[in-house]
């Protein structure tokens, strides 16, 4: 197997998104061709609720997918299509914004607000899909244990275990817990773009010691290897998906391929036209 190498790595910064909640962004506008298919990734990691609880009220979203995962906390959502639900610790949510959604997130106060919110980039040609919510509970997510170290597949296949199976971007991602000083090698398909975030703890990847609430990019190749570092256990979010290749038109929640798909959009949210589904 030829093992990846690093390509980039981004350590995310703290930022403020939504009604005011207090955040980690990782990935945005900069990294959009290199992380392709993937556009944006934000962490939550806080144990004081005023951090997070003003959360994100309506907005809308076109052109993406969007994959929240809590390892820890409660996250109430509501959307356009008259979903309503709560995605508590262990769960998480993958909404196809399609055509157009409206929805809100609003977290809840807990001990420890601890996840992720990714944003998917869909073909063109599937930019107009109708817009979709699915709930992935627990049972959903099927976790393979091998000695101390445990990969929760949320999406895609790991050995013989299967998740859930994206209908538009075949996209692979795993939960991997790895204690202290403990290696990992996974492989990896070599017509993707793989990226691991650490969002809890330090990696050793490639001999180079990386810090927690970084996003390693790896170069070509049919396999990753990392390990934890000696100090704390790892928890680390490991994603793959195939790259569109395509042009990208983003303003705020919504992204397109061109300038002119974009301000058709915000012209339909003035409207009133933007909801083709309902």
């Amino acid at each position: 197997m030829k093992l990846r190498e690093i390509q980039k790595m981004v350590r995310g910064q703290r930022a403020v998104d939504g009604a005011g909640v207090r955040l980690v962004r990782v990935l945005g506008n900069a990294d959009v061709y290199d992380f392709d298919p993937f556009l944006m990734l934000d962490s939550f990691d806080s144990t004081n609720p005023s951090d997070y609880t003003a959360g994100f009220p309506w907005h809308p979203h076109r052109g993406i997918e969007t994959i929240t995962y809590l390892i820890s906390g409660r996250i109430e959502h509501m959307d356009s299509l008259g979903n309503k639900g709560v995605i508590a610790s262990g769960e998480s949510q993958w909404m196809t914004a399609g055509s157009g959604i409206l929805h809100q997130e609003m977290p809840q106060a807990s001990d420890r607000m601890l996840g992720f919110q990714l944003w998917l980039n869909l073909p063109r040609k599937e930019k107009m899909a109708e817009p979709a919510y699915l709930s992935i509970t627990p049972k959903d997510i099927p976790v393979v244990t091998s000695g101390n170290t445990t990969v929760r597949v949320l999406s895609g296949s790991y050995g013989d275990a299967t998740g859930v199976l994206p209908r538009h971007i075949p996209a692979s991602i795993f939960d991997i817990s790895l204690p202290r000083g403990e290696s990992l090698t996974l492989p990896t398909k070599p017509e993707e773009n793989v990226f691991v975030f650490l969002i809890e703890g330090d990696a050793i990847v490639n001999a180079t010691l990386i810090s927690e609430k970084t996003a390693v990019l790896f170069g070509g190749g049919d396999s990753v290897a990392f390990s934890a570092a000696p100090e704390r256990d790892l928890r680390i979010i490991f994603f793959s998906g195939k790259a569109l290749h395509e042009p990208i038109a983003w303003g705020g929640p919504i992204v397109m391929n061109t300038r002119e798909e974009l301000d058709l959009a915000f012209d339909e949210l003035r409207r009133g036209t933007f909801i083709k589904a309902k």
